[in-house]
This record gives structure tokens, sequence and C-alpha cells, in this order.
């Protein structure tokens, strides 16, 4: 590990740009139609709990890697290999973010630009950033953080001002009760964007307070659920429902059709500054996550030079992940959620604590012998 250290505050702010990175982007929940707000809600309500787990398994382990106490607690071979899935898990997930970048960069700005050369321009800043370690990565955070706010709450104000809002299109709340805004939560926004922040366990232990980790992951969460809530709020009551289910990024058809006094217009350049900051923020995390991983795992001694070869996979696989952006996003709301969301997010780290607390009692047990 670095012998770097970041505050609670800093913390706060990569995780709140980490869960809104791509997740601003894509028509969240929308299957459960004008509920889906509801459904962000109870995602968000969901990830808590396995929020508490992750903290928990920190709590015992406040000073390893996760890479380091899954072999602790599972065995040497058990735990490499269930680590190594996870730095596997961490690339993946990077390399959607990527495409996600590099699919919305083509289809507003430069429709004529090769997908490898958007996508390969924001990795060489990612690997620089990684380069510098977790300090740097935090301090861009916190500057980057003001304007991406400052952004947001001029775009609230603007669209508010500009009377498209139109309360209606919420209507009715429920229609078909509440099981579909359930299913909606349970199969789709409690893994995109709330628990992936199981990145930040590996991130967790740079932590220059290891008291005010539970309490920041909470309001980090809670702050990014609130802002989510918030835009598919604006979207479906900017563009209502259809529109924001057939769009690809109904954030930016909203943004667009701002029209203040005649003169304020096409304002979706400034949303996508915005959206390039949290998707940076989001690639770069889980890349740096994946870094120390593999270079704790393989017992690397300087996990910079592990930044080219595997920000090359990262570009490599983005490109490859699948032929279109409907392929693309199928694959990561549909296939992705049983592979890999539902085991490594919900089923394994309850199994790592429940071993951990035995071993944990087992000490003490024999210390009082």
């Amino acid at each position: 590990m670095e012998k770097a250290k970041i505050s609670a505050s800093q913390l706060f702010i990569l995780m709140v740009l980490f869960e809104l990175g791509s997740a601003l982007l894509v028509p969240l929940a929308i299957r459960a139609k004008q509920d889906a707000w509801l459904a962000i809600l109870l995602g968000m309500l969901g990830s808590f709990v396995l929020f508490l787990v992750y903290h928990k398994l920190y709590t015992y382990y406040p000073n390893l890697l996760p890479t380091e106490y899954m072999q602790k607690i599972l065995g040497k071979v058990m735990g490499t290999v269930l680590a190594f899935v996870y730095i596997l898990y961490f690339m993946y997930d990077a390399s959607r973010v990527l495409r996600d970048f590099g699919e919305m960069l083509l289809t507003f700005a430069y429709p004529d630009t090769p997908l490898f050369i958007a996508n390969a321009l924001l990795m060489l800043v990612i690997i620089y950033t990684i380069r510098k370690g977790i300090e740097v990565i935090a301090r861009s955070g916190e500057l980057l953080f003001i304007f991406m706010y400052v952004l947001a709450v001029a775009g609230f104000i603007l669209i508010v001002s500009s009377g498209l809002i139109d309360f209606k299109n919420l209507q009715p709340v429920l229609e078909e009760g509440i099981l579909p805004t359930v299913k909606v939560a349970a199969s789709e926004t409690l893994y995109f964007p709330f628990t992936e922040a199981i990145v930040f366990t590996m991130i967790l232990p740079y932590l220059n307070n290891s008291k005010k980790a539970k309490v920041t992951m909470l309001c980090a969460t809670g702050l990014s659920g609130i802002n989510l809530v918030i835009t598919m709020l604006i979207n479906i009551s900017v563009i209502g429902v259809n529109l924001t289910a057939r769009s690809q990024f109904p954030l930016l058809s909203t943004v667009a059709s701002i029209q203040v006094a005649d003169f304020l217009e096409r304002l979706d350049v400034f949303f996508m500054l915005a959206m390039v900051i949290g998707i940076f923020f989001k690639v770069t995390i889980l890349f740096y996550a994946a870094t120390i991983g593999t270079a704790n795992l393989f017992k690397i001694k300087s996990p910079s030079k592990l930044a080219y070869p595997l920000g090359i996979v990262i570009l490599f696989l983005s490109i490859t992940i699948a032929s279109n952006f409907q392929e693309h996003l199928h694959e990561g709301l549909y296939i992705a959620k049983f592979i890999l969301h539902i085991p490594l997010f919900i089923i394994i780290p309850p199994i790592l604590l429940f071993i951990a607390f035995l071993q944990k009692r087992k000490d003490h047990g024999g210390k009082h012998v």
C-alpha cells in the first residue's frame, strides 16, 4: 500500500462523484415508469444494509486491504482466488464506464471520431492520475466536486425558470401498486450505482480517521441517492416517461430543452463537462482499486508500474465489451447482474463477515481459557 492518507471529507466527495458517475447519464430505473424516483430511493435504502456489512468487515481488519483479509478469512488459496475475482470485476466495471463515456461523446459531440480515440484520450489522463496516487485523486476530487455542484444548481435553476416542469408527468404515483417498484429497486438500482461502491473497501484503509468511515459512507450514499432522485424527477417531469425511456441519455435531452428568455440555450455542453468529471472519477477509482489490489496480491513493490498495462487492458476491454450501445446496456442491466453483482455484492460479503466473526470469537474464546 501507499503511505498516503485521505480525510473523511475527501472520502465523502469521492463516493458521491463515484455514485453519480455514469448513473446520471442513463435512464435509471425507468422500468418503474413514473415511479423511477421511488425505485432509486428504495435501492439506496437497501444498499445501506450492505454498506454496514462492508463496514463491519473493515472494522475487523482496519489496516488491511480486502485482497489481504480475504486470504485471512478463507485461507491462502481460496482468498487469493476471490480477491482476484474482485480485481477482475473492478477492471470490467471500469471498462464499462469508459464505454459509457465514449458513447456519450460520440453521440453528442464527435460523431465521426472512432470510439477508441475518445476512450484512449480519457484513459491517458486517468493513467497519469493513478500514477500520482490516492491523495492526488482525492484532492482533484475536492476541486472538481465544487465545479460539478455549481453546474448542477445552475442547471436546476434554469430548468425551473424556463417553465419546463410538468408535475402531471409524475402521476399517477404507484399506479400498479408498490410491487413493480420494489422489483426494479431489487433488480437494478440496488447494484447500479449504490452497491458498486463496494470498491471503496479498497480505499477505506487509507482513511486517516477510521471511526468516521461508517457515517461518511452512509452520508455520501444518501446525498448521491437524493441527487439521482431529483434528476429522475426532473427528467420525467420535463420530457415525460416515454421519452425518458427511449432516450439513451435522458438528462442530456432534458438540458437540451432549456430555453430561457430566447438567448440561453444549447446548454448541453456544460452538462457534458459535469458528466465527464463524474465518469473520470468513477473509472479512476475502479482502476485504482484494481491497481493496488493487483500489486498487493502479487507482491509488486511499486503499484504505479501497473498503471500502463492495466490501463491498456481496460481500454481494449471497453471497445470489445459489446458491439453497440444497446448490447452494452443489456449486458450491464441483465447479464452482469446475475453473474457478477448478486454474488459479489450481496452473497459473498455477508459470508465473509460471518466467517470473520466466528474466527474472532474463537480467538477471543481461546484467550479467555
